[in-house]
């Protein structure tokens, strides 16, 4: 059946009209024309029963009719199931990059912090407004590296959840549970988390080492 169609029902048969059973005609058993009033009386009742077997054909295509149209619209709602599960591998997959995105602010948070607290006190000391920043400069260190720990530990568990989540997807769709129509795209969000990361490694071998293009 085309999607987004419903199968016509037939007409349910009216009622059949309630006509008594002709009644059985008093014979007098001695009259030659009883056998000829009985099989009358027969040929009635045959048929009597015969528009009752008809009525009941008739019911019984229509109980037939509603049975099909019941495996229409159970088929309809298995297919409407089968796409939902389907997009609700999307809906998880980006709520796995929201995860990932709030990792990125917090880290980024913290190595901006950090290193604004290292440049800051190590600008003073520059200027020999401080005779001492280590423990300053120490502390932006350890944020910085606080935010790098915490990024490379948000993009390990993205990447093992990703990795179960298109597995999960893929048994699902060679069982036919789900359609494979819909692929995963690159994760923007992911690429983002790479490339912060490799801004915040540079920061520390700066900060550390004073080389490189925050030195």
């Amino acid at each position: 059946m085309p999607e987004g169609t419903a199968k016509l029902v037939s007409k349910r048969p009216g009622r059949l009209p309630e006509s008594p059973v002709p009644p059985i005609p008093a014979i007098d058993p001695s009259d030659h024309l009883a056998s000829t009033l009985y099989s009358v009386h027969r040929t009635k009742l045959s048929t009597h029963r015969t528009e009752l077997s008809e009525h009941r054909t008739s019911l019984s295509e229509y109980r037939t009719d509603l049975s099909t149209h019941r495996t229409d619209l159970s088929e309809d709602r298995t297919e409407m199931s089968t796409r939902r599960t389907g997009m609700s591998f999307q809906r998880t997959r980006m709520s796995a990059d929201r995860t990932l995105m709030s990792v990125i602010r917090t880290s980024l948070s913290l190595i901006g912090f950090g290193f604004t607290i290292f440049q800051f006190f190590q600008k003073l000391r520059d200027a020999n407004q401080l005779t001492s920043a280590h423990s300053a400069r120490n502390f932006g260190l350890a944020l910085v590296t606080l935010g790098i720990v915490m990024l490379v530990m948000g993009i390990i568990y993205h990447l093992v959840f990703m990795v179960e989540l298109r597995r999960q997807r893929k048994a699902m769709v060679a069982a036919g549970l789900v359609h494979g129509e819909s692929k995963f795209p690159p994760s923007m969000t992911l690429i983002t988390a790479l490339i912060l990361l490799l801004i915040g490694v540079f920061a520390v071998v700066s900060m550390v080492f004073r080389v490189g293009p925050f030195g």
